[in-house]
């Protein structure tokens, strides 16, 4: 769908966009079919899509995937989506008509055969990835685009400043693969900052079991709570002290290390110590 197809679009159905729902569509086609690239589709896919809009990416996941899951909280594009998908050959498309935070949340279900493929709104891109990161049964791939500075987090590592919270909730469960950027003109209406557009595809392994994950989430969370803090000095909120340094000391961990220094695998090595019946 070319820019001026989407504000006739817009025009003939006296849609305005609202700003609070993030509304910034993409309508490049190449970003667009990179983005469908990277999700590496397959007829027998089943791929869930947050936000559709007027539904340039929904018509691509369509031709690839076998079906399409998609849900936008504007009833009006819903229903834009829907009549337009109609006239297209494809797979099967559902579109539902409500919040996605609150569809995860509150629907819980198998996402293991299912992809993410979403440009997902600003608002919420973050807690969707937390979400779907964390659940036991998450997607077996999520490419997404979201504001350039959260992609970042996604993929930082140990000692970078973009290393955090966001970072280790998703990459528990998931490695970033490739990421590339999509600059404010391809989207419309034009938002005030660069986007990317990151691969993230679930590990083979679980790194912790799911009764030890509420425990990694809760040592991450504390440990950088307050970032300019010595670590053990944030865990002793709720780990007795002698534990923190037993586990500390068998990492090892200085003493005095602040969390944006510590790895992946450290956290998780931590979580085990500290769940040790």
């Amino acid at each position: 769908m070319k820019l001026s197809e989407m504000k006739q679009l817009l025009v003939e159905r006296q849609i305005r966009l609202t700003k609070s729902l993030g509304q910034n569509f993409l309508h490049d086609g190449n970003q667009l079919r990179r983005i469908v690239d990277a999700a590496e589709l397959k007829k027998s896919d089943k791929v869930f899509e947050i936000g559709p809009g007027l539904g340039p990416l929904t018509e691509l996941l369509v031709a690839e995937a076998g079906e399409v899951l998609a849900i936008d909280k504007d009833a009006r594009l819903v229903e834009l989506v829907r009549e337009l998908s109609g006239k297209r050959p494809g797979g099967i498309l559902q579109v539902l008509n409500g919040d996605a935070l609150d569809f995860v949340k509150n629907e819980p279900r198998d996402w293991t055969e299912w992809k993410l493929v979403a440009n997902l709104p600003y608002s919420i891109g973050s807690p969707i990835l937390v979400e779907m990161a964390l659940a036991e049964r998450g997607p077996a791939r999520m490419v997404v685009t979201l504001q350039l500075e959260v992609a970042r987090r996604l993929t930082a590592g140990p000692g970078e400043a973009d290393y955090g919270v966001l970072t280790l909730l998703v990459q528990l469960s998931y490695r970033a693969t490739n990421s590339f950027k999509i600059p404010a003109s391809c989207f419309f209406p034009e938002p005030g900052v660069d986007s990317a557009c990151v691969c993230l595809v679930r590990r083979d392994q679980a790194m912790l079991s799911s009764s030890q994950r509420p425990f990694f989430v809760r040592i991450i969370k504390r440990s950088f709570s307050q970032r300019r803090k010595m670590m053990l000095k944030l865990l002793k909120e709720d780990w007795p002290m002698e534990e923190l340094g037993k586990a500390f000391k068998e990492l090892p961990l200085a003493p005095g290390t602040r969390a944006e220094k510590v790895s992946l695998e450290q956290f998780v090595k931590l979580t085990e110590l500290l769940t040790k019946e």
